[in-house]
């Protein structure tokens, strides 16, 4: 790992450039998250009043700050960054954040001020994300340079490369308040004056920590070089992309969001093609397939068993894998047909997909559950199961121990839940499993949406890993 990257991701110290005593100010909040996730190395903060924040000394200027620092986090306004840059720098500070916005995204001020600090970062020969950036996060080190009230951060394994600072503010609330998944990395780009899209995907696709990558980009830096960094990390797993300002409307807001430049819309299309990561489409893919490749692997194929309480449930949710989402739903094997049968009434042809009320109906819902479930899960012609789940309390116990004993025991197979019935049951059950492993989802169609889209990764990866065998 070279210095720099270890200064981002695994700083000893970080200079906090601009702390404030004040609660709700960014230069406050990002202390509170420090200890809140409880970052081990030294936290140096400056700020000219003196004193103490939160417990921590605070020097008075960047000149009276020891050397050996490896980050610095500069929290200052947009025309203060640069000197506060150069000051780091003779400290012999090498990596930053630059938080502060106001720069080309706002004005011609605004740019002027930050074609400034690109010559200094250039001049310097240090590296930096931003500015116009919330900062980034490292949970394998415990860090985050964010200035928002973020908290404790759940640690897992997905990780975010964002030209906004969602993912490292109000989405990262949420995920850590609202989901199970825990993050390894979020880096926010900002506005991209020297580290970029490129580098930061280079490097996490080769990090340990990180098992699948999602990004939210409005511009390409390096749009040929982005092909070849891309293709290169979709052969070693998942890459996702969501693209923003592919509408006039959009590119105009981008412009003022990030200083992201326009481009044509068909050439940036074509080059997200040839580099075999796979495309979403809304926003809220962002956590929801993160949730489901988080716990479960990608899935083998695009064959889908499905079981519901509701004949027009079956028939509906079959369409929609048909027509809109590329799924198959395909027969079962005899013999596990006849495992389905066994636990039917006599009245009711079972099949793919499940009709799960009629064998509830007589055996009770935790041996219907786990029989057909165990039937499907070994079917060859099945690659992945999703139960639409009915929580209602006059139907008796959830079979939620049932769910997550077979996720386990079938962990080659996805199993996605969703629900129908009384809104606080559903959100007891995802409190009761998403921890265990198993991905729920509140809307019925959300699971097989979020099947079709890694079902497209796989493909993707293959794709990647054949031009990576080929030398094209």
């Amino acid at each position: 790992m070279s210095d720099t990257w270890t200064a981002l991701f695994q700083p000893n110290s970080v200079a906090i450039i601009g702390a404030s005593a004040t609660p709700g100010k960014p230069g406050h909040e990002i202390i509170r998250n420090l200890l809140a996730n409880k970052y081990g190395g030294r936290i140096l903060l400056v700020n000219p009043k003196g004193g103490e924040i939160l417990g921590l000394p605070v020097t008075k200027d960047i000149e009276s700050l020891p050397g050996g620092i490896d980050l610095a986090v500069i929290i200052v306004s947009a025309a203060a960054t640069a000197d506060a840059v150069r000051k780091c720098a003779a400290r012999g500070i090498t990596t930053f954040v630059l938080a502060a916005g106001g720069y080309s995204e706002v004005d011609e001020h605004g740019e002027e001020l930050q074609k400034e600090l690109a010559r200094t970062i250039k001049e310097l020969g240090v590296r930096a994300i931003g500015p116009n950036t919330s900062g980034h996060i490292s949970m394998p080190h415990h860090f985050t340079s964010s200035f928002f009230p973020l908290g404790w951060i759940r640690p897992g394994n997905i990780s975010y490369i964002a030209q906004t600072g969602n993912f490292a503010t109000h989405t990262q609330r949420y995920i850590t308040t609202g989901e199970h998944f825990g993050i390894a990395r979020v880096v926010g780009l900002g506005n991209k004056i020297d580290m970029d899209e490129n580098e930061v995907l280079e490097y996490l696709s080769h990090d340990d920590a990180t098992k699948a990558i999602f990004m939210y980009l409005e511009s390409f830096k390096r749009p040929r070089q982005f092909i070849d960094v891309a293709r290169r990390a979709a052969a070693l797993k998942p890459v996702f992309l969501l693209k923003g300002g592919s509408t006039k409307e959009g590119s105009q807001a981008a412009i003022a969001h990030t200083a992201a430049l326009a481009s044509d819309e068909r050439v940036v299309q074509a080059a997200i093609r040839q580099s075999c990561i796979t495309q979403l489409s809304d926003y809220s893919q962002l956590f929801n397939v993160a949730k489901a490749i988080s716990f479960m692997p990608l899935p083998r194929g695009n064959r889908v068993s499905f079981m519901a309480p509701s004949g027009a449930m079956l028939v509906v949710l079959t369409d929609l894998c048909r027509q809109r989402l590329d799924l198959v739903v395909p027969d079962l094997e005899e013999v596990n047909r006849q495992r389905l049968q066994a636990i039917g009434p006599d009245w009711l042809r079972m099949r793919n997909p499940v009709d799960i009320w009629g064998p509830a109906m007589v055996h009770g819902i935790e041996k219907s559950h786990r029989d057909a479930i165990e039937a499907v899960m070994d079917d060859k012609n099945i690659d992945a199961v999703i139960v639409v789940l009915v929580v209602v309390d006059e139907f008796g116990k959830m079979p939620l121990e049932v769910l997550a004993d077979l996720a386990h025991r079938y962990p080659h197979k996805p199993l996605y839940v969703t629900f129908s019935g009384i809104k606080e049951r559903m959100d007891e059950a995802k409190a009761y499993l998403e921890p265990l492993g198993v991905p729920t989802y509140p809307y019925i169609e959300q699971p097989f949406e979020v099947l079709s889209i890694l079902n497209r990764a796989r493909i993707s990866m293959q794709r990647a890993q054949r031009a990576a065998q080929s030398g094209s």
